[in-house]
């Protein structure tokens, strides 16, 4: 008989150690979601961790000399989706004087450019071949 009372109230003081768990987890505050994302960069990663995707902000360069003759580059904020084989083939980039935006093609140099920069936006199509074509706003 003894054994069985003792049964009895183990299994009793287990439910209400259950109880008093369950509502003690219940009343536990929520944890606040941040409601911003801070940081220097962001890369999202593949399953085999290859970079996908990157935004990132790059600091100015007085020294870089650019393809139309001009030198210099403005901090620029870019976007990047990358392949899997690790070709950049969308970038979008805001800079202090405009912005750009480059779509490329499955092979090199096949590409579309559109660039607001200054006071003379452009487009730039190019093909497999390298043959360029310019559409300016005049």
């Amino acid at each position: 008989m003894k054994t069985l009372q003792f049964a009895v109230g183990l299994t009793v003081l287990n439910l209400l150690i259950l109880s008093a768990t369950v509502f003690r987890a219940d009343s536990a505050p929520n944890p606040e979601v941040a409601p911003v994302l801070r940081g220097k960069a962001l890369e999202i990663v593949d399953d085999q961790g290859r970079v996908r995707a990157m935004i990132k902000v790059f600091p100015a360069d007085p020294k870089v000399k650019m393809p139309d003759g001009t030198t210099g580059y403005p901090e620029t904020v870019l976007l990047r989706l990358i392949t899997s084989q690790g070709r950049p083939n969308v970038k979008i980039s805001a800079m202090e004087d405009g912005s750009g935006m480059s779509l490329g093609g499955n092979e090199d140099p096949a590409y579309v450019q559109v660039l607001a920069r200054g006071a003379n936006p452009f487009i730039k199509f190019s093909n497999k071949d390298g043959r360029e074509q310019v559409i300016e706003a005049r």
